[in-house]
């Protein structure tokens, strides 16, 4: 007789082709399927169970972590070891105090909010992904660190190679047709820096490359767009 056997929870996030049962006496439901007696899921998801109906629902949109990814996230939660951010994903991110800064930080005298407080955007590097499912963040080497002021967008992460361009040749066009400073995370978190007047532009101009990443002229239309001229 098949074994029966779950192997995930109500409420996880799980990726395509992770196995989530074995066996005939579960169902698959949503964006899960059954290959055999074991049933997988199709597509990033999050999963619930009802009985014996297994369920992935969709997660469109949302950012996937990998190791040395660049991403801004907004700080939600401070605790004793450190922060917890948004990163525009399903999982959970934290920044832990010693991978926040080189500097020695005395728990009993400083005020963490010095360094991040919540409401903030921190520019980080993901270091790590955790088997439960946590993203562990790094402040501590350049260039990565708390953004001041500026204006926060946010595009579909699938479309962050075209924002950047080939060779950075986009990202470049934009930070010298506008004067802007521009970072993107690889999370689909932009952080854009100048004047309101130009802020708001290149807001546009990075919305406008989201929807019509895959017409020709592109690149001229956004830079005509911003007040520059074709060579």
């Amino acid at each position: 007789m098949a074994k029966e056997k779950i192997h995930i929870k109500n409420r996880d996030i799980v990726v395509p082709g992770d196995l989530l049962a074995e066996g005939m006496a579960y169902l698959p439901s949503g964006k899960a399927f059954r290959e055999d007696n074991k049933i997988y899921a199709a597509t990033v998801g999050l999963i619930s169970i009802k009985g014996r109906v297994i369920k992935v629902i969709p997660l469109a949109g949302k950012y996937m972590p990998k190791k040395g990814d660049v991403v801004i996230g907004r700080v939600t939660n401070m605790g004793y070891s450190g922060w917890h951010l948004d990163v525009n994903s399903p999982y959970n991110a934290d920044l832990n105090i010693g991978e926040a800064t080189r500097e020695y930080i005395d728990l009993a005298k400083t005020d963490l909010s010095k360094y991040f407080d919540i409401g903030e955007y921190a520019l980080a590097e993901v270091i790590n992904i955790s088997e439960n499912k946590y993203i562990k963040l790094s402040t501590k080497k350049r260039p990565y660190r708390k953004l001041k002021g500026g204006n926060i967008i946010e595009v579909s992460p699938t479309k962050i190679p075209r924002i950047i361009g080939k060779a950075g040749s986009m990202i470049k066009m934009l930070k010298d047709s506008s004067g802007c400073d521009i970072i993107v995370g690889q999370n689909g978190i932009v952080w854009i820096k100048g004047t309101p007047e130009k802020e708001a532009l290149v807001a546009q101009a990075i919305h406008r490359i989201e929807k019509e990443s895959h017409t020709k002229g592109l690149t001229y239309n956004i830079k005509k767009m911003l007040g520059g001229k074709k060579k």
